[in-house]
């Protein structure tokens, strides 16, 4: 068990960002505990219960502002929930069987063990701090030990962080990281760039959530305080980019009636941030480009001195700028301008395995916006999403989870909830198709041959297993030796249909 001594230094006691000493705290919790779930439950006076300020799901870190979740004790004969209940017992209080726990309320996903200790200030507690396990039993009285002495140890660090958080306006950024190992790495850059006044290019597919980062870097570097001014390069006609991006003087075309104030000026001081960046005609990339070396700006039409400004440059794009460069459809000095620092974002594809976590959220953030008591999705509507390939990435999921929400007619989401096109077979093999294009042209690969070899015998097989367990799901996984996800998942793959009284089960 790590020595309580060296707490002080672990959780970077000259730190006052909220988010380092929580995640931290959760991290060393886990550690004692031996667990990868764990959350920090902070009491909010003006909401008058516990807000979830931060957790840890299966080693991915999720920290959801804004969305109401607020546990409040009740006062009408209900249990309280574990949370609560700690928080007004001011103890510890240790489940190792929710089932048959009254107190056990499902928050994020489902637990079987749950230990939670308050977090004192001053006589009383400021907070709760808790860790999960999906196994009954996995909790004793040497972990509700170590896990008081992490909570005592560590609650000036949380109160004077906390208080450092309530000076700034902007609150809290929407976080989810470690997701995968792609991801980690995304994050490493960020923490390194974002402090300093580097320009950065935001590279991947569309959805993959380049805004989200952009805006990231911009609100933990030193020009969070001022404006952070967004520019989309294939939203606005090539005739109006020069004066939207530079400005205009009264006159200087036909209907320029007043003198317009550019979105490089408006960013002075803070971060202008050109999404779409390879749809920048190349007329105008010559211009911009010494806007970004230069500082100097000329409004369109203006026979001035050109304008000094000091803005910060994070441009994104899901073209390959390399690419246009060689077929001189973009400049070489712009795009190794725009380019100091590349951060290249993973496809959803590439961590599916952290799907369940990924649509949890969406899934609580689309309830609160629109009011509705959905809270968990079925097994499978699971299994739908896992077997789509979503080339739409993380927007394209946020977007299905929504509407989702929005038809559920009771507190799960079911399958035929999500998208119509996610239920189609046809539509599956339509986008396995497109992903086959996508591979390049010349000699197939050893993968590519084994699908050309495999794929009629797998789906003769799949067609006999279904009729010997006639359509029952789960005999049929269980016979192939696969789990009822990847059976559903090929089954779409092959479009082969379950009967409809089957489908149910």
């Amino acid at each position: 068990m790590e020595p309580l001594e060296s707490l002080d230094t672990d959780l970077q006691l000259h730190s006052a960002d909220m988010e380092s000493v929580a995640r931290r705290l959760v991290e060393l919790a886990c550690k004692r505990t031996e667990t990868r779930n764990g959350a920090v439950f902070l009491w909010d006076g003006k909401a008058k219960g516990l807000v979830v300020d931060f957790h840890m799901v299966e080693g991915v870190i999720v920290t959801l502002p804004g969305t109401g979740t607020v546990l409040r004790p009740r006062r009408d004969g209900r249990p309280n929930g574990i949370a609560v209940t700690c928080y007004e017992n001011s103890s510890p209080y240790l489940c190792n069987d929710t089932a048959n726990d009254p107190n056990y309320a499902r928050y994020f996903l489902d637990v079987a063990s749950v230990l939670a200790v308050p977090i004192p200030w001053q006589g009383k507690p400021m907070g709760v701090l808790t860790v999960s396990s999906t196994q009954k039993e996995a909790f004793d009285y040497a972990h509700t030990f170590a896990l008081e002495e992490v909570a005592s140890a560590s609650a000036k660090y949380l109160r004077r962080a906390s208080l450092a958080r309530q000076t700034k306006a902007d609150g809290r950024p929407f976080v989810i990281k470690g997701l995968s190992p792609a991801w980690l790495e995304v994050e490493r850059k960020l923490e390194q760039v974002s402090p300093t006044d580097a320009p950065v290019l935001v590279t991947g597919e569309s959805g993959t959530g380049k805004d989200l980062v952009s805006r990231a870097i911009h609100f933990n570097s030193k020009r969070a305080g001022k404006p952070f001014v967004t520019v989309n390069c294939a939203a606005i006609p090539e005739t109006m980019l020069e004066s939207v991006l530079f400005g205009h003087v009264k006159g200087a075309f036909t209907g320029a009636s007043f003198d317009k104030v550019g979105e490089f000026q408006k960013a002075d001081g803070g971060t202008l941030f050109l999404d779409e960046l390879g749809e920048l005609p190349l007329m105008l990339q010559a211009k911009v480009l010494r806007a970004i070396e230069q500082g100097e700006v000329t409004p369109l039409g203006s026979n001035a001195p050109p304008g000094r400004v000091d803005v910060r440059f994070v441009c994104a794009t899901n073209r390959n700028l390399l690419q246009m460069v060689k077929e001189g459809k973009f400049r070489d000095d712009l795009f190794f301008r725009v380019g100091v620092i590349t951060v290249e974002l993973p496809p959803l594809r590439s961590y599916k395995d952290n799907l369940p976590i990924l649509a949890q959220v969406f899934l609580q953030q689309a309830a609160q916006r629109h009011n509705r008591k959905v809270a968990a999705l079925s097994r499978d509507a699971m299994a739908v999403l896992t077997a789509w390939d979503f080339p739409g990435n993380v927007r394209e999921l946020k977007n299905s989870i929504e509407h989702a929400v929005i038809m559920a007619r009771g507190d799960t989401i079911a399958a035929a909830d999500l998208p119509k096109v996610m239920n189609t077979p046809q539509s599956s093999s339509a986008a396995s198709a497109a992903k086959t294009e996508r591979v390049s042209t010349g000699p197939k690969t050893l993968a590519q041959m084994r699908e050309l070899w495999v794929a009629p015998q797998e789906k003769r097989y799949l067609s006999e297993l279904l009729d010997a367990h006639q359509g029952r799901m789960d005999a049929a996984a269980k016979a192939a030796g696969i789990n009822r996800v990847t059976l559903y998942r090929l089954l779409q793959k092959y479009d082969l249909k379950v009967q409809k009284r089957v489908a149910r089960d």
